[in-house]
Order: C-alpha cells, then structure tokens, then sequence
C-alpha cells in the first residue's frame, strides 16, 4: 500500500481479516469508510477537515489504491472489484455486507484506545449505509450515511431498502426511540442514491433521522444533474454554498453527539 502523507499506517486484524487502516489526528474517533474509486484525494480532503474539527480520522482501506486520484477508468476497475468480492453484498436488501464484521470490530477498537463518549462513522457511496451495520456497536454514536449507493437500487424493492438485516433495523430503531441520531446526505438527481431509500428511513426512524437532500443543480459550479458525492468530489468550499453547509452540519454532528 501506498503511503499518505500526513497519515500513520496501520494494519487491523479480525477473524482472519487484516486490512490497512490509517490514522491523523487526535480527539474522538471518527471512522472514514471510503467510496468508490478508493482513498481519493478528496476523501482526504474530508479527513482532514474531521480532524481540524479537533476528531482523529480513522480510514480504514477497503479496496483501490490509497490516494491514487479519481478517473473514470479507475472508477470502473473499483466498481468491478467491489462487485466480485466476497466482502460486498451489492444487491441484498435486507442483510448487510460482511466487511461490516470488520468494520464493527475496528469500531470497538478505535474506541477502546481513544475513549471518550463514543465514535463516529461516515460512509460513502457503497459503504453510505454501513454506519447503520455499525451501530450494533454501543459506542457507536454519530452514523452518518452519505449518498448510500447499496443495495443497488435495481427495481422498486431495492431503491427503497437499507441493506440491513431485520435485527439491525431493529436495534437502530431501538437506539433512535431511546434518543440516538442518525444523519443523512444525497443529491435529489442521484440515481444511484434513490429519494425512496430516505423515505425509509424517514419512515423508520421518524425524527431520530435528519436527511438533508442537496437540489442537484448546486452539485458543483457547472450545475452538474449527476452529481453523486457530497463531501467529496462534488463539494464546492465556498461559505454558503449547499454542499459547504451540509459538511458543516456532519461537522457539527459530530461535535454534538462525541463531545
């Protein structure tokens, strides 16, 4: 793997599973699971601004080359790699990938090192739904699902679905009925990110879920209608502007829910 400056490496070990994790920073742990192409630039960029919020940002490397730029024939080698591998579950509707295995014990250790009131997550794109998988964890504190792209939203039934299992939907209701929060990010024009997977969630968990739905035409200064990642590749940093106030707001989730 390559190294990311500014970051230290480390390796993470579950059931037999052991995959790089890096770290910057210090303060709660705030765990970063990438989109796809991989650990772009961007996603630093994100990273970085979790931990000038005063958080250490945990990013754990799931697949792609770390801090390799995005590129539309690298997207595709991503999206094929996630596809056969046996970590993803890229059309379940009710059940969730087993990475998520992984990631729930990373959880327990971030948080076992660095204490405080719990740890965050962040996940994107393909991992946009995991931080529900996370919060079987009592520690996790602050899930937050950006643009979620699983299951992938082929027909009605699947547009609308969590990628969860009944008893994790269970356990995040629970959590939500006795006070916890979930956030939410997508663009109004993201097929991929389908308004009825909101409405679920909405529906799920009532006012223990806060989306925040970006109009597409502010995805970035060209207006793009395809514009997918919110805090990352299609954020715009100008005070103001959607994009910019909705990284605020996962800023501030953060700082409400882990300080």
């Amino acid at each position: 793997m390559a190294a990311l400056p500014g970051f230290t490496e480390r390796s993470f070990t579950h059931d037999g599973k052991t995959k790089p994790v890096y770290w910057r920073g210090s303060g709660p742990g705030v765990v970063i699971m990438h989109e796809i192409p991989g650990i772009t630039p961007s996603l630093l960029r994100f990273a970085q601004w979790v931990v000038d919020a005063g958080f250490t940002a945990v990013v754990p490397h799931l697949f792609g080359e770390p801090g390799r730029p995005n590129s539309n024939g690298y997207i595709a080698k991503s999206i094929a790699q996630v596809c056969i591998s046996r970590e993803f579950s890229v059309l379940a509707s009710t059940k969730s990938s087993p990475v998520t295995d992984w990631l729930r014990a990373l959880c327990r250790s971030v948080y076992a090192e660095l204490g405080g009131k719990g740890v965050g997550a962040i996940g994107m794109c393909v991992t946009g739904n995991f931080a529900l998988s996370l919060m079987m964890e009592p520690c996790m504190m602050a899930p937050v699902l950006s643009q979620p792209f699983l299951p992938f939203p082929i027909g009605r039934t699947r547009c609308a679905a969590l990628h969860v299992s009944p008893a994790e939907l269970q356990n995040v209701k629970r959590r939500v009925a006795q006070g916890d929060k979930v956030l939410g990010l997508r663009f109004t024009g993201d097929f991929t990110s389908p308004g009825a997977r909101f409405e679920t969630l909405r529906r799920e968990l009532g006012d223990g879920f806060e989306g925040i739905e970006i109009d597409s035409k502010y995805g970035n200064p060209e207006g793009n209608p395809l514009a997918h990642s919110v805090v990352t590749t299609d954020l715009v940093d100008e005070a103001g502007h959607p994009t910019r106030i909705a990284l605020d707001r996962v800023i501030s989730f953060f700082n409400e829910r882990l300080k």
